[in-house]
């Protein structure tokens, strides 16, 4: 069975509880004067990918650090009900996740903070049991991390990582990259370009998308944006629902088929994309035919609230088969 390996950090999500309630199993606090009720839940891009590949069907393992606090017990149930693998979790004692805040003004606008600088996950190539959990890599078919993974790492664990995901390859892994940009995560956006450019030239697929590039790139046109990427494989999400795909001597535009639904939430449609697409290809589809996939899940899941839907809202499921009409662009 194919396997994946996601890299990344998971943390505490405090939201603004609709209409001043907590629902669900959040729980919720009143604040003071000119606050309310906050849900308390659990969040990350790479964990989001990873759950939304384990309901695909995909065997999935979740890499990162944790504390040995009661949420960090918490993500670790969630996950394993989840059929997310949490073997490759390292738990260290006296530390915690990392945490985040989201406020939502009167039209919708979110605003995030962050308590993430002492996060367990930060420490995750910097541990004794580093080498060994770097050296399993080789194990998996794909290994699935973003730029926010990367941001929480310095300089030399970035290295240290890149170095064992070219191991991996030499011995058919294929390494997959998210572009996933968040300023706020770097010190600033020379530091990240050359980041990007390492993951660029490392990937065997780059998920990526004009509001990433265009925030580290501004002003370069999509021809210019597209061939900064030199992976084999690359798929670059437009600001309308269309995907261009480039894989070698082709280049294919992908259209998402119309919304018939209310968009509710977009948090995780890029998650969400990059899990179908990853499990249709690991299925043999095409490029084509998976990037068809992650449209389909995306466009389903911003019907719903949060990162993840439930699960009675998951497509049926069905094989993954070669697309056989195909538009090519010029």
């Amino acid at each position: 069975m194919a396997s994946v390996a996601c890299i990344g950090e998971c943390m505490v999500e405090l939201r603004q509880a609709q209409g001043g309630h907590a629902s669900g199993h959040s729980t919720g606090h009143a604040a003071g004067q000119g606050g309310g009720l906050y849900s308390r839940g659990f969040g990350g891009d790479t964990l989001n990918t990873a759950v939304y590949l384990a309901r695909l069907e995909v065997k999935v393992d979740y890499l990162t650090a944790l504390g040995d606090d009661a949420l960090s017990d918490e993500m670790i149930a969630a996950w394993t009900a989840e059929s997310v693998g949490t073997r490759r979790v390292v738990r260290l004692p006296g530390k915690l996740p990392g945490l985040y805040m989201i406020q939502t003004d009167a039209n919708g606008e979110r605003q995030f903070f962050h308590w993430r600088d002492s996060a367990a996950a930060r420490q995750l190539m910097n541990l004794p049991e580093t080498d060994e959990l770097l050296n399993s890599l080789m194990s998996y078919d794909i290994i699935y991390l973003s730029a926010i993974t990367l941001s929480i790492y310095d300089a030399a664990g970035r290295d240290r990582l890149f170095a064992a995901i070219k191991r991996a390859r030499l011995l058919g892994t294929r390494f997959v990259f998210d572009t996933n940009f968040r300023a706020r995560g770097w010190p600033d956006r020379d530091v990240a370009r050359e980041v990007f450019a390492a993951a660029f030239a490392a990937a065997d697929i780059v998920l990526t998308s004009t509001e990433d590039l265009l925030a580290l790139y501004p002003g370069e046109s999509r021809e210019q944006l597209m061939a900064r990427i030199p992976s084999p494989e690359l798929v670059f999400r437009l600001a309308e629902p269309v995907s261009l795909l480039r894989f070698p001597g082709t280049t294919y535009e992908v259209r998402a088929e119309p919304m018939t639904k209310p968009v509710v939430d977009t948090t995780a449609a890029g998650d969400s994309f990059a899990a179908a697409y990853i499990a249709a290809r690991l299925a043999g589809s095409d490029p084509v035919e998976a990037a068809r996939a992650g449209h389909r899940l995306a466009s389903l899941v911003i019907c719903y609230a949060g990162a993840i839907i439930p699960g009675y809202a998951m497509p049926p499921k069905k094989r993954h088969r070669p697309a056989t009409t195909r538009q090519a662009t010029t």
